[in-house]
């Protein structure tokens, strides 16, 4: 679901995805073997600090570093778009060109969409239909209408991207709304889970957390919640007179006098995440089964008993790495178990860019 219109784009042997987080970039290097792809190498950065808007300049010079930092072999880069950057919904339209699908939304964005949104860019995504479905007679007497997933990103923050990746002396392959990054890696890394169930994919971020429910391999609700590790990481701080730093390094521990303070922060996200899910069962008639969860607070065994505790599911993580080539460098090769969650997001970048 790129912003950048990817049908022109030729198949690329190598290709570098970037997840701009609000603290640390997550970027990997993959490599396409044959109908394999191969995770070669990746480089956690910190984020640069800015106000209010990052600037080209500032961002070309952030992207350049995370390029020397993964070797600097090729200049084709992905980028995921940040969760308060880009919107995301599921929507029906006619049987139209995607090209087409993309004017329509241009014009009529506020009936689509629910939201005025004037100089933003618009894209489009068919979601193939389940085979097991019947033909769709909700359109009566006419086409059956497709399931679209659609996106919108503000005109200006692409082309700042696209300016930034020219001052880094690379080449923008697309732009892929990061809410989508977990589920193109779910697909592929638990293939079977994906087409079968109905699970929830919960990233919680530095900012904010995502949370999709997959229906049968159909995307039926995406939410934002305003709650993530940052907040979970200074509710504890402050809650047991710590450092922000020192708060940092036990969360993720299993510290049992951590646990009380830990779980007055962890339950308001549990109750966001609960209440998008009553939604989904009250609307579809189908329970969630399990909540996969990524992101570095996800690392935290108390968290997950925590959230599994307030939402009376099974919560685990998953490994988005699991259906890659592994061909780490040394040391990466033994690291890549404990933060593969934290590249969820750009491995599924990496993928919308193949």
């Amino acid at each position: 679901m790129p912003f950048l219109n990817g049908t022109s784009r030729k198949k690329r042997a190598q290709m570098i995805a970037v997840d701009l987080g609000n603290r640390t970039t997550k970027a990997a290097l993959f490599e396409r073997r044959g109908e394999i792809l191969a995770l070669t190498r990746y480089a956690l950065l910190d984020a640069p600090i800015f106000e209010k808007k990052m600037s080209p300049e500032l961002l070309g010079d952030h992207l350049k570093a995370v390029a020397d930092a993964l070797g600097g072999t090729t200049k084709f880069v992905t980028v995921a778009v940040g969760l308060e950057d880009a919107m995301v919904r599921q929507i029906e339209l006619p049987q139209i060109p995607l090209d087409e699908m993309r004017q329509i939304l241009k014009v009529n964005h506020k009936n689509y969409l629910q939201q005025d949104l004037p100089n933003h860019v618009f894209d489009c995504h068919i979601i193939p239909p389940r085979v097991a479905s019947g033909p769709d007679k909700s359109a009566s007497g006419g086409s059956p209408k497709l399931k679209v997933l659609a996106s919108a990103a503000k005109q200006q923050l692409v082309d700042d991207f696209m300016r930034a990746t020219q001052l880094a002396g690379l080449t923008a392959e697309c732009m892929v709304p990061g809410l989508i990054g977990p589920m193109n890696s779910f697909e592929q890394a638990l293939p079977e889970i994906y087409a079968a169930e109905t699970v929830a994919l919960v990233d919680i971020g530095f900012k904010h957390t995502s949370v999709c429910v997959l229906d049968r391999g159909e995307l039926a609700l995406t939410r934002v919640v305003n709650i993530g590790g940052d907040k979970l990481t200074a509710g504890l701080a402050e809650a047991m007179t710590i450092s922000y730093a020192e708060a940092e390094g036990i969360k993720v521990g299993m510290a049992p006098e951590v646990e009380s303070a830990l779980q007055l922060q962890v339950i308001p996200l549990g109750r966001e995440i609960r209440a998008s899910l009553d939604f989904f069962e009250h609307q579809q008639d189908r329970p969630v089964t399990q909540v996969f969860l990524s992101g570095a607070s996800a690392r935290s065994e108390m968290i997950l008993q925590i959230l599994h505790s307030e939402l009376l599911l099974e919560c685990k993580t998953w490994n988005p790495t699991g259906f890659l080539q592994l061909a780490l460098p040394g040391q990466q090769a033994v690291e890549v178990d404990h933060i593969g969650s934290q590249l969820t997001v750009a491995i599924g970048a990496a993928l919308a860019a193949f």
